[in-house]
């Protein structure tokens, strides 16, 4: 496995800093962040490293030779809207740029291409089901014939009311994942699997690494914590930001040397990523390095790199 950090906590450096930082640090990857350029839409969104809708033949290629200097390779491009936005400009702004990152992927020999199912989040899973469908079969298809594997995060995206009652992204449960392999059985069409999401949702974190293993594209290693005091007062009805904390690797409620000893028996071994959305680090650009270092010293001591 190879260990590495999501680039999104780190939008005022530039691709080179990045790949200098993660060098300099000790770390083997990076996931790429390739939001379009211009405003982000909400927290962790809107970072561009890698401007997929003007890159080249020759400026990939430029791309993989720093990361290659630098020993840090690419462990997948990222890219996280909602692409069955009711409202459909929107959706298809949000698929033609997931089109745009699998293309870049496939110029620059990245494999992985990580991103959210999307959802209308006033509807029901089985009213969202058509619209999956229509959407999701041609792009899987379109990333198979570029050779690139889409890993899909497991985030309900259900934190905020304008994303209530049913959140922004399908893919959030193991019986919903089960469904959707079935109906798109296509081995490029997988999971970008953060077991943190998971324990908010009280759900095992475990026992998915093993039914889904051949469909493990990518790992966050995020972790979370569960205010128990909080959630007494709110119970699991209010909105989930209410009674959780996303936190560092080690500080939350994740047991990685479980998490770890399971992964590691699934025969998978790609880029494993430290995703930081933990606001105590967030305060200064030093803070959120020193968030990446910290994690990488607790994630190291389970990994042989």
């Amino acid at each position: 496995m190879q260990l590495g950090f999501v680039s999104a906590i780190l939008p005022d450096l530039t691709l080179d800093e990045v790949v200098a930082f993660a060098g300099a640090e000790g770390f083997s990857c990076v996931e790429l962040m390739c939001w379009p350029k211009g405003k982000a839409e909400r927290r962790y969104a809107g970072v561009t490293h890698v401007d997929v809708a003007s890159v080249s033949k020759t400026e990939a290629a430029e791309i993989a030779a720093r990361m290659a200097e630098a020993g840090v390779a690419i462990s997948g491009l990222g890219y996280y809207p909602n692409p069955l936005a009711p409202d459909p400009e929107e959706s298809k702004r949000y698929v033609e740029h997931i089109r745009k990152v699998i293309k870049a992927a496939r110029l620059m020999n990245v494999g992985v291409v990580n991103t959210f199912i999307g959802r209308d989040w006033t509807k029901s899973v089985d009213d969202n089901w058509p619209r999956f469908l229509k959407i999701w079969r041609p792009l899987i298809a379109f990333a198979e014939d570029q050779g690139i594997r889409i890993g899909i995060e497991n985030c309900p995206m259900s934190f905020t009311k304008d994303e209530w009652p049913g959140g922004k992204n399908l893919a959030s449960t193991p019986a919903i994942w089960r469904r959707m392999f079935e109906d798109i059985p296509n081995r490029n069409f997988g999971l970008n699997y953060d077991p943190s999401h998971m324990i908010w949702q009280h759900m095992d974190y475990l026992k998915p690494m093993r039914e889904f293993a051949s469909r493990l594209m990518h790992i966050h290693a995020k972790d979370v914590r569960i205010d128990r005091h909080k959630l007494d007062e709110v119970g699991v009805l209010a909105f989930p930001s209410q009674y959780h904390t996303p936190k560092l690797p080690g500080m939350g409620d994740v047991d990685w040397g479980k998490f770890f000893s399971v992964l590691t028996e699934t025969g998978y071994d790609g880029g494993v990523c430290i995703e930081v959305e933990d606001r105590a680090y967030e305060g200064t650009l030093e803070k959120r390095k020193e968030s990446l270092r910290q994690s990488g010293r607790y994630l190291r001591q389970y990994l042989v790199q």
